[in-house]
């Protein structure tokens, strides 16, 4: 669209004041005694609200004026523009500034606030707010003011498809955008104002428009718009949600992005049964201006790469096997999730091996994978199997689910786990379901989520997934083992099913050298064809050593098999009268510390905690 400015005369007639007459007004040199000054108006861009945001005005609208930082004059505009009320008169040679604001009402507020529902043209319209930078005008001269908008726009563009009905339910942020904010008049030399977003928060309703954008190369069949609080948005939070059929799709923001004031945000989204197609524009004024740089999406692929190529942000399953694909030749590439992701129907290889380790960050960013399978058979040393085979040093999983997860693995002397074979990094916030087979892995380790550690951190991890051993040493319901160098595991818990031949537990099944477990616990059932089952540890050996950590659902002891005396110490079984889970969640809280990420959550004493952010 072009830039449109329609002038519009807000008072071109003079009028002496009732209480003054010529005598009693000074004389310019070289000018009409008791001239009054005179106002144009303008409304800058091409919007899609109410009158002003329209560029017209609609009549009734109040605008308020301000001279030589005064005080505020009312004015009343007619649909031609024409305004009723205060005269303003020349009363010597010197130039004058003018602000202008629109409705009135905001001259007299610091504050503005828009609806969360904007369903109505009404409650849509009036968020919209209007001023003008300071101008200067010199004695003669009419200002000419040029209003503009302050708030932001957002407008959805739905294209057309078999699954999309005549009137989707379209919602707009997640109960986190701020719907009031501190609004400061443009300086001199600005046309936008500043704003500081308010403490109230919610979702917005958009009004729909009563026709359909037009989209190059687009059929659109519905679009929506809604007004804004100038603000920045995070990554990753959920900003438009569309329930078709009682489906919900949403979209989820893949950087940071600031919404400016005077700027229109387009989102044409295409529907499909499994996701959103997302493409961005940014309007830099209410008509026109080029693409939003670093924003625009185009998930035909499904994913996209950040400019310096180290970063891939998924949106599809194709999009995650994209990244998979390159990470196998570059494992220091990271990976972010953008919306769920189901892999049935693929076969997945692991990312990072014995020579050639994950080094990357995979960031889940609260999404879940689901269906990841992997059937392999005679696997044998340096074949590491998990998602991620073999995770380094300065690695970072976090914040990922793997749901339904399935593991099918004929193996000979190698760690199997559902996230990692073995790990060196740092593996957080991860959450882990589904059923992990291997046969012929004698004296290995298999975990829930990890099978082998040598130094490195699993934390505020949860496995609820049936952990099948077979003949295999060393098998747990999160950790298979550790050995020799200095490992932690704190704030984990496990409530599935382990079986394996020996050295069997409901965390780790083997740990051996400065090896430290804090705050875990197990309800998951443990069996051990060869003995040596430990409700928390199938083997604690040296320097390794427990923190808190309780378990039930397991006749048994804590520990398994203990090398020394002191093993043990700290491991409590949860049997309703010495140790409720009530008082296993606070003694867990203690442990982790009061600036812990998470700490642990029940409602009473026989239900096991969860985690939760530390607040």
């Amino acid at each position: 669209m072009s830039d449109m400015k329609h002038t519009l005369i807000l008072a071109a007639t003079a009028f002496l004041f009732a209480a003054c007459t010529q005598d009693e007004l000074s004389s310019p040199t070289g000018g009409v005694e008791g001239a009054v000054l005179t106002f144009t108006a303008s409304i800058e861009g091409g919007g899609l609200t109410r009158a002003t945001v329209d560029n017209t005005w609609s009549g009734d609208e109040t605008v308020a004026l301000q001279i030589n930082a005064g005080g505020w004059l009312n004015y009343t505009a007619d649909a031609s523009g024409n305004l009723t009320g205060n005269d303003y008169y020349w009363q010597n040679t010197d130039p004058v500034t003018v602000q202008g604001i629109c409705p009135a009402t905001a001259a007299g507020s610091t504050t503005w606030s828009v609806e969360s529902d904007q369903s109505s043209y009404r409650n849509y319209q009036s968020g919209d707010l209007l001023a003008t930078g300071m101008t200067t005008v010199t004695y003669g001269s009419a200002a000419n003011l040029t209003f503009r908008h302050q708030t932001a726009k957002l407008v959805v563009n739905i294209v057309d498809g078999p699954i999309v009905p005549d009137d989707p339910e379209v919602t707009v942020g997640d109960n986190n955008l701020a719907l009031t904010g501190t609004f400061t008049k443009p300086s001199s030399g600005s046309s936008f104002g500043t704003w500081t977003p308010g403490a109230q928060t919610g979702s917005i309703t958009p009004y729909r428009l009563p026709n359909p954008n037009t989209v190059a190369e687009k059929n659109i069949k519905v679009s929506y718009a809604a007004l804004v609080i100038p603000q920045n948005l995070m990554e990753s939070i959920r900003l438009i949600s569309i329930l078709i059929n009682g489906q919900l799709y949403t979209y989820e923001l893949p950087l940071d992005i600031t919404w400016k004031p005077g700027c229109v945000y387009t989102y044409t989204i295409t529907v499909r049964a499994e996701g959103l197609e997302v493409s961005v524009d940014t309007i830099q004024d209410w008509t026109d201006g080029g693409g939003e740089s670093g924003n625009a999406t185009d998930p035909g692929d499904g994913y996209t790469v950040s400019e310096d190529g180290n970063t891939y942000t998924v949106y599809t399953a194709d999009g995650l096997m994209a990244w998979a694909e390159a990470a196998q030749g570059n494992p220091s590439l990271n990976c972010t999730l953008t919306h769920d992701i189901d892999l049935s129907g693929t076969e997945w290889e692991p990312i990072g091996d014995r020579n050639n380790v994950y080094t990357g960050t995979f960031d889940g960013n609260g999404h879940t994978i689901r269906n990841m399978a992997i059937t392999k058979e005679n696997l044998s040393f340096g074949d590491d199997c998990g998602m991620f085979g073999r995770v380094g040093t300065n690695a970072t999983i976090k914040d990922l689910t793997l749901e339904n997860v399935r593991l099918d693995v004929g193996a000979d002397g190698i760690p199997i786990g559902a996230l990692a074979g073995s790990n060196q990094g740092t593996i957080s916030n991860c959450k882990v379901s589904g059923n992990i087979s291997v046969t012929n892995n004698e004296m290995q380790y298999v975990g829930g989520i990890v099978g082998w550690m040598e130094s490195g951190v699993i934390q505020y991890c949860h496995s609820s997934a049936s952990v099948q051993g077979g003949n295999s040493a060393y098998v747990g319901g999160v950790l298979g083992g550790e050995y020799i160098t200095a490992t932690v595991i704190k704030g984990c818990s496990f409530s599935g099913s382990v079986t394996g031949d020996r050295f069997v537990g409901g965390i780790a099944g083997y740990c051996r050298s400065f090896d430290k477990k804090t705050a875990c616990y197990s309800t998951g059932s443990l069996s051990s064809t060869g003995g040596f089952a430990g409700g928390i540890v199938g083997a604690l050996q040296i320097t390794s050593e427990a923190n808190a950590c309780y378990w039930s659902n397991f006749d048994g002891e804590g520990v398994g098999y203990g090398y020394n005396s002191s093993e043990g110490t700290g491991l409590y079984k949860v049997d309703g009268t010495t140790h409720t889970w009530q008082t296993a969640t606070g003694a867990m809280n203690v442990a982790l510390g009061a600036d812990s990420e998470y700490i642990w959550e029940t409602t009473d004493a026989d239900t096991p905690p969860t985690l939760v952010k530390n607040r």
